[in-house]
């Protein structure tokens, strides 16, 4: 098996996959960080409300991070389950790194507001993931 400091390919999948949400709320604070409050910048005393009261891409990048946070159990318990039954490191290793290249397009996707692809892009992510876990 191969392996960096110890982790497979898939493990650090899992990785960057966590990192995903923290992304997409660095997308959505873009540029508001240094503005006061009162200018409508970012306002860390009450961050979920600020970010629930955005528009536009911003408020796509914070659905991207709850949609990136809803599919992280399932991607991590898939490749636990994959390395537990012993499955084929190279099928689960490529499996773990498409899964994690679909959810960053699929972010992109989100935040140009396009829909419709974002939606197949999806799609193709949860196959993946269902194919990661029955390899």
């Amino acid at each position: 098996m191969n392996t960096f400091a110890g982790l497979t390919v898939a493990y650090w999948c899992v990785v960057v996959a966590a990192m995903l949400p923290i992304v997409c709320a660095g997308i959505a604070k873009w540029g508001m960080l240094g503005v006061s409050r009162r200018n409508g910048g970012y306002d860390n005393h009450l961050p979920r409300s600020w970010l629930g009261s955005q528009s536009g891409w911003r408020a796509r990048a914070n659905a991207a991070q709850a949609n990136s946070f809803e599919a992280l159990p399932f991607f991590i318990g898939a490749v636990i389950i994959a390395h537990q039954a012993g499955s084929l490191q190279v099928r689960v290793d490529l499996l773990a790194l498409v899964f994690v290249l679909l959810r960053l397009v699929y972010i992109l996707l989100y935040v140009a507001d396009q829909a419709n692809a974002r939606s197949v892009v999806w799609t193709l992510a949860l196959i993946t993931n269902l194919s990661l876990l029955f390899v």
